[in-house]
């Protein structure tokens, strides 16, 4: 007799395992968004989350090590995605254009991860002076993956300081733009109308980098 590894594991037993290991986590993030948005972030606790989604309260601490991680579920893909977007840009196009067209397209897409979350989570946010000083981390994460991101697009060292002011002047765009859509959701605007105002908004943004970014990060 021995114990079983996940290597020992069948493919097919693997996929099940990891399937309910997603099933588990998004059951958890539901009960806690919707306890979030019914009685606010701060008064929730973890263990009344348990509760709701009906597993152990050690359950919830495995998933989401801390409560914030319950409220922002998306947050490895905040935090990635202008790296990844630089990263991926076609030969020739600088980061100042590949960041954004990228913006552009989620603007249209309404994506939450650069603000469209809807009324009900936005004002959760704005109350609760956790979500809000996490949020503010999170994008501070963000223009440091950037920063590093243009390092490596450059061949500079990873603490370039060009880098690292491109990547403040870049996120700083993005995060205002964020800020924005939250202000007018907050205002009690429709995704679709801030859509349009956010189309006009940033490009008057970004143009004001274009004299300094436009050939930066090019090749």
């Amino acid at each position: 007799m021995g114990i079983e590894t996940t290597a020992d594991a069948p493919a097919g037993e693997l996929g099940l395992r990891e399937a309910k290991k997603r099933e588990t986590r998004q059951l958890i993030s539901d009960h806690a968004t919707r306890l979030f948005l019914r009685q606010g972030f701060e008064r929730t606790t973890i263990a009344e989350i348990a509760v709701a989604a009906r597993v152990a309260k050690k359950t919830v601490t495995n998933y989401f090590p801390r409560k914030e991680d319950l409220a922002f579920d998306h947050q490895e893909e905040f935090v990635a995605g202008l790296a990844r977007t630089v990263a991926a840009r076609p030969p020739g196009q600088s980061a100042l254009t590949a960041l954004r067209l990228a913006f552009q397209d989620a603007v249209a897409a309404q994506d939450p991860v650069v603000g469209f979350a809807g009324l009900e989570f936005s004002r959760m946010i704005a109350d609760s002076p956790t979500l809000s000083a996490c949020l503010r981390a999170l994008h501070d994460q963000r223009e440091e993956a950037l920063a590093r991101a243009l390092a490596e697009a450059t061949g500079a060292r990873p603490y370039d300081i060009t880098a690292r002011t491109a990547a403040a002047l870049l996120g700083g765009v993005h995060r205002t733009l964020f800020q924005r859509i939250q202000e007018l959701t907050l205002a009690g605007r429709t995704g679709s109308d801030i859509a349009a105002t956010l189309r006009e908004e940033a490009a008057r943004a970004f143009d004001l980098l274009e004299p300094a970014l436009a050939d930066y990060a090019r090749d």
